[in-house]
């Protein structure tokens, strides 16, 4: 599947959400999540930049996370979609 976009996995576990990004995901930490959902009211731009800085803890995710975001539309109504889905996770 193509673009960004995060699923909750369960509850209780080491990681509860996974971020894919197109056929790749990335395990979630509780506390980056609740820091992703307290942020979630930015602008699109700087929001993608704080997404971008706590989920790409490597310059290849961050490159990948960027690439995926051009390759699969508008980046800004990504990020919206992307900013509603943190608040109810």
């Amino acid at each position: 599947m193509k673009g960004l976009r995060f699923e909750r996995i369960g509850k209780g576990q080491y990681y509860n959400v996974v971020f894919h990004i197109g056929s790749t995901y990335v395990p979630v930490s509780d506390e980056t999540v609740e820091e992703l959902k307290g942020q979630s009211l930015l602008p699109a731009e700087r929001f993608l930049e704080l997404l971008v800085d706590r989920i790409g803890y490597s310059s290849y995710l961050k490159d990948q996370i960027r690439t995926e975001l051009r390759s699969s539309g508008d980046p800004v109504t990504q990020i919206t979609v992307l900013q509603g889905a943190i608040r109810e996770l």
